[in-house]
């Protein structure tokens, strides 16, 4: 199975899935027409419930020119173990690979994860010619061990990020406002719910929630844009996650259709001027 499909022009794609005249359809063309004033060509993400960190990962990797500075820390890898001597709930961890196991017994196995990822990052950032970036992100996107054993990285650096947030707010440091709309949700008032309820379930049972789709952005220290086709000619058509970025941090693009799965524009057109 493909995780990522080829690319296909973006209007065929549109004419393909959206034939009808019913104003959701109508819509829909509008909202692709706007895209396509900016990408050539889409890629379909496969839906497992790991599309947002499929598209994210895929974007942020296929156009990575160095290793992001939090990738670089010399303890980024002692996370698992950093993390468990502060935090014993982190032992009711769920690993997709292991269902069943606990984090005590698996923390090594995070380590790895985390290893895998800055490896793939550090050496996909090093490839020049984009062609070759490219097949790169394709066959690291056709290992299912590989890919699955990123995608749980991120789900515990997003956890990472949480706790750290929110100490930051209990200690009365400014945090960002999605912060607090994530520990106010009834299943999430603190971190240990918020893995409980919704980081283990990602991949198994759902994907992420908007509110989390922010929590993945701090996590990766990247703007994820977002073309929301359902909300075209609303302020929501183009979402950022987070909306207020940091300058320094990358942009990636991603196109959802529901807030629920995602896919990739790719090929930025060249921007003509008249």
């Amino acid at each position: 199975k493909l995780s990522v499909s080829p690319e296909m022009d973006i209007m065929e794609y549109c004419r393909k899935e959206w034939r009808g005249n019913t104003p959701a359809a109508k819509r829909m063309r509008k909202g692709y027409e706007a895209v396509a004033q900016k990408f050539a060509s889409i890629r379909r993400i496969r839906g497992d419930n790991y599309c947002a960190f499929r598209a994210t990962l895929f974007q942020a990797l296929s156009q990575a020119t160095q290793l992001p500075r939090w990738l670089q820390s010399e303890d980024f890898t002692m996370l698992p173990e950093n993390l468990l001597s502060k935090y014993d709930w982190i032992k009711q961890w769920q690993l997709r690979q292991k269902p069943g196991k606990r984090m005590g017994e698996i923390s090594d196995e995070m380590k790895e994860y985390l290893i895998l990822l800055r490896k793939k990052w550090k050496t996909i950032s090093e490839i020049k010619g984009p062609l070759e970036k490219q097949e790169a992100c394709n066959k690291l996107f056709k290992n299912e061990d590989e890919e699955y054993s990123l995608y749980e990285a991120l789900k515990f650096l997003m956890l990472n990020t949480a706790i750290e947030l929110y100490n930051a707010d209990k200690s009365g440091r400014r945090v960002p406002v999605f912060s607090w709309l994530l520990f106010a949700r009834d299943t999430s008032s603190n971190p240990c719910q918020l893995m409980q309820n919704h980081l283990n379930h990602i991949g198994h049972s759902g994907g992420l929630e908007q509110v989390e789709m922010f929590l993945l952005a701090y996590a990766l220290q990247y703007t994820i844009q977002v073309y929301r086709l359902y909300k075209y000619s609303t302020d929501e058509f183009i979402t950022l996650y987070p909306n207020d970025p940091e300058q320094d941090w990358p942009v990636v693009t991603l196109i959802t259709e529901d807030d629920r799965h995602y896919n990739i524009p790719v090929r930025m057109c060249q921007e003509t001027t008249l």
